[in-house]
């Protein structure tokens, strides 16, 4: 596993970017389980790494220009519309 361990003080930082209001109780578990998914991001550093393959070609057809459907036909079937546009939910 890591030389480094993870200290009270890196486990509340993290708390307090994510928000999360944690117990006294919970700070060293956290630290213990952090301390572990280092450890496997170490363990993945081990990992050789690979040939690169190589670049990709486009196998895509090329675009053209056909007719599509009018605003009418395209809202038709639409739940909610407000001043021709589809219209979703709010969105804080």
């Amino acid at each position: 596993m890591s030389d480094s361990t993870v200290d009270a003080d890196e486990v509340r930082h993290v708390a307090d970017l994510a928000r999360v209001a944690l117990d006294e109780d919970d700070v060293g578990r956290y630290a213990d389980q952090f301390a572990e998914i280092l450890g496997h991001f170490e363990t993945l550093e081990e990992v050789p790494d690979v040939e690169a393959e190589p670049d990709l070609v486009n196998v895509m057809r090329p675009d053209e220009v056909t007719e599509s459907l009018d605003q009418e036909a395209a809202l038709e079937n639409a739940p909610e519309t407000e001043d021709g546009f589809f219209k979703g939910p709010k969105v804080s």
